[in-house]
């Protein structure tokens, strides 16, 4: 097997590893590793001396901040160099834009925990690591240099006194690739751990493509929706009436009457199911009057009392709204089905930056989400939008969900 990076090329047989190229990659790795410290400094020397001498008007600001932006730069760089001694890619950590625009761009950099850890990078690579890489170069070339001359300083000696010095400038020349490819395998391991983005911002963009993909669900449940309501619904809506008015023109107790009258109760049957099936995609009045209004028709249609308390000011975002629609929605079939209440309530209000959703019944009590009631779904529901889902439910009642979802700021 291939080694994959310089550390693993070390357990190559010693022959095999001085025939690979790791002994140049290594060599070339360090060699500009030490240019890109010094142009680094370079660089950064440059842009504080024209951010001072230009302080007194707004240009002078841009060379600070791209002092502050540099680390980005050393850090692309970085990744590039590092196919040189390890084949597995370093992802970018950054994430595009909102919208075009420099003043976009500058802003969503300064303001990510990447581009800190870059400038963290960049200077210490700048400050140290770069003048290690230096150091190793510069003790290589003065051993190989020793080595090579020892034999022309004491050219004047007899022949068997100037042999065992060239065998072992020959000798040496190869033992050096060791600690030369150590060196830059341990360099590209410290620039790999600390450009590597942290688990935490893994799952933040693992989030964020969890929360397109529900908008992506919630847009196709619409269309769904929107093709029952307008299209099946409809066409069983007219049928319905047509087997109402048959009904009106066949007198009972003729022959066909009763077979119409079955076939007119199947029809407004499969209508109450397709309404109910409309309901469950995604429920119209939620679209057209929101969260409040969408609730008060799901309570209206339990099979016991609910108490509602909705202090909503207006609409809020809508994967907020759907979100907390089918909690509430949930939550009132699970206490139907499983809690055994004679009365349940639901509560909605903002505080702060977040929709609190509570659901409460007087039933048995003992709700458990392993048990399948659906509750393990609302919480991975829940967590797409960074919501937080708590359970109280002591055997003998009252059960309370609670549902906490944050609200974007230009909203709250």
């Amino acid at each position: 097997m291939q080694p994959r990076n310089a550390l693993e090329a070390l357990t190559l047989r010693p022959v095999a590893l001085l025939r690979s190229s790791w002994p140049w990659r290594s060599l070339a790795y360090l060699a500009s590793g030490s240019l890109l410290g010094v142009a680094t400094i370079v660089t950064v020397v440059a842009m504080l001396v024209v951010g001072t001498l230009l302080a007194a008007v707004l240009v002078g600001v841009a060379g600070y901040v791209g002092c502050l932006l540099s680390g980005i730069v050393v850090a692309r760089v970085e990744r590039r160099r590092l196919r040189l001694v390890d084949r597995d890619e370093l992802p970018d950590p950054h994430v595009p834009p909102p919208r075009a625009g420099l003043r976009a761009w500058v802003t969503l950099r300064l303001r990510e925990e990447a581009t800190w850890r870059e400038l963290f990078y960049a200077a210490l690579a700048a400050a140290m690591l770069s003048w290690m890489d230096l150091l190793v170069l510069v003790g290589v070339a003065y051993t190989l240099a020793i080595s090579i001359g020892a034999p022309w300083s004491i050219a004047d000696e007899p022949l068997s006194s100037t042999l065992p010095a060239v065998f072992a400038g020959l000798l040496l020349g190869p033992i050096l690739a060791y600690p030369v490819i150590a060196w830059a395998g341990a360099r590209a391991a410290m620039a790999r751990a600390m450009l590597t983005p942290p688990d935490d911002a893994r799952l933040r963009e693992l989030t964020r493509s969890r929360a397109r993909l529900v908008d992506a669900f919630e847009v196709e449940r619409r269309r769904i929706e929107r093709d029952l309501h307008d299209g099946a619904q409809q066409r069983l809506v007219a049928l319905s009436m047509q087997l109402g008015m048959a009904r009106l023109e066949v007198p009972a107790g003729a022959p066909g009457a009763e077979p119409l009258a079955a076939a007119h109760q199947l029809a407004k049957q499969a209508l109450t199911d397709l309404r109910e099936l409309i309901r469950g995609v995604h429920p119209k009045i939620l679209t057209d009057r929101g969260l409040a209004a969408a609730v008060g028709e799901a309570a209206s249609v339990a099979p016991l009392p609910v108490d509602l308390d909705l202090r909503l000011p207006g609409r809020l975002p809508s994967a907020v709204e759907v979100t907390a629609y089918f909690v509430v929605s949930e939550a009132l079939t699970n206490v139907a089905k499983h809690a055994g209440a004679e009365r349940a309530g639901v509560e909605a209000y903002l505080t702060g930056e977040r929709l609190i959703v509570q659901v409460r019944d007087d039933g048995r009590g003992g709700a458990d989400p392993a048990n399948g009631s659906g509750l393990m779904g609302l919480a991975d529901r829940v967590a797409v939008l960074d919501g937080s889902v708590n359970l109280s439910s002591p055997a003998g009642g009252p059960t309370l969900l609670r549902v906490e979802i944050p609200i974007p700021e230009a909203v709250a």
